[in-house]
């Protein structure tokens, strides 16, 4: 990453940087593929700049994206992570949908069974990442995606109707809702990874008892 207070300067510099990597790679007998690298012009500024670069590896043209993945998440040039909420929005229906098979309401898996697989499969890839993105679910576009999600997998798990409130769709079901898992997530990442704090107790999951 290149950071710069102008564009001309941040695509110079990237450029410097790159073709030291691209003499280190000749010199160690390696090389990197410029075919299978990308580039991205990430700004937040709202006045109006020259949106192309010319960024150069091996004496080619790294291309322009407008979005990238990068350890299973993907990032847009102004950090928003709406495609990211739709990657994520999207795979969990393809789940759900394949769920819903054996999820009939007076046959198929029981509720134990639907909730293991949710809290394996389904939770997991909604909070991948979460401690990056989770500022996204202050907008309700996002936010409205991600408790989608939620909602149709307790109504599967709790075999309820479609009118179930969603607040009591996650009392039957025993799960926190995915708004208050997702901040809980990224305040855990800071507390013990991102700026450690003593004498801080963290709370954990509790089962409910009945």
């Amino acid at each position: 990453m290149v950071e710069d207070e102008s564009i001309g300067e941040a695509e110079n510099f990237a450029n410097i940087e790159l073709n030291k990597i691209s003499e280190w790679a000749t010199y160690n007998k390696i090389k990197f593929n410029e075919r299978k690298s990308k580039v991205m012009l990430m700004t937040r500024r709202k006045r109006k700049e020259r949106k192309e670069i010319a960024i150069y590896l091996n004496n080619r043209q790294i291309p322009q994206v407008q979005t990238l993945k990068y350890l299973g998440m993907i990032f847009d040039r102004k950090l928003t992570f709406k495609e990211h909420t739709n990657y994520v929005t999207n795979k969990c229906m393809k789940l759900i949908f394949t769920l819903a098979i054996s999820a009939k309401l007076n046959w198929g898996l029981n509720h134990k069974a639907l909730k293991t697989i949710c809290l394996g499969g389904i939770l997991p890839l909604l909070l991948y990442g979460a401690p990056v993105w989770v500022k996204a679910m202050t907008l309700k576009s996002y936010n409205g995606k991600i408790i989608r999600i939620q909602r149709i997998t307790n109504i599967k798990i709790a075999k309820a109707f479609r009118t179930v409130l969603n607040e009591a769709l996650c009392v039957l079901t025993e799960l926190t809702p995915i708004a208050i898992k997702t901040e809980e997530m990224a305040k855990l990442y800071q507390l013990t990874i991102g700026s450690p704090i003593k004498n801080v107790i963290v709370d954990n999951d509790m089962e409910v008892k009945h």
